[in-house]
């Protein structure tokens, strides 16, 4: 069993699959981080200095201490007191970084496949060399391209330049 497990874990597709896991964690958090700290706040100064971070609702009371309501004014400070938050604002940030991903991995792919039908250095197919035969229009026979009169049949070929009574009769 062991033997087996190691022979699938050591397939070039396997450890294919784990390397582009790796890199694709990785893309995520560059992504994440765009997001977040470049996109959304420019986002947030365009729409009249938002944090998107900070936007939310409490899903409960807020806490008096010695007497004073205190002003939950971030998602940190409701989770020190303990009080839920409804938070859309992180699910709009998340939204925006999975439509950059995946617009991105879109690209990606198809950057991949455009390689993919780039000819790289395959042998590339040779032109077919002119053809050096045809056919008689009259018996159908597979006669030389040059032939002006049809070995077979001898009719004489329409293309022909034969000088022939009957050429010089349609000249005149």
């Amino acid at each position: 069993m062991f033997n087996e497990f190691k022979k699938f874990a050591l397939k070039g597709n396997v450890i294919d699959m784990a390397v582009g896991v790796i890199i694709g964690g990785a893309f995520g958090k560059i992504v994440s981080s765009v997001v977040a700290d470049l996109i959304m706040p420019l986002l947030g100064l365009i729409m009249g200095k938002m944090n998107f971070a900070n936007m939310f609702i409490l899903l409960g009371k807020e806490p008096v201490v010695d007497g004073n309501t205190v002003n939950i004014t971030t998602t940190e400070l409701a989770k020190q007191y303990n009080i839920p938050t409804f938070n859309y604002g992180q699910f709009i940030t998340n939204v925006i970084d999975f439509i950059i991903i995946a617009f991105s991995i879109f690209i990606f792919i198809k950057i991949i496949s455009n390689l993919g039908k780039i000819n790289l250095g395959k042998k590339k197919k040779k032109a077919e060399p002119p053809p050096t035969t045809k056919k008689c229009e009259f018996c159908i026979s597979e006669i030389d391209i040059e032939a002006t009169r049809c070995p077979f049949c001898t009719s004489l070929l329409p293309d022909s330049k034969e000088k022939t009574p009957e050429n010089e009769e349609a000249k005149a």
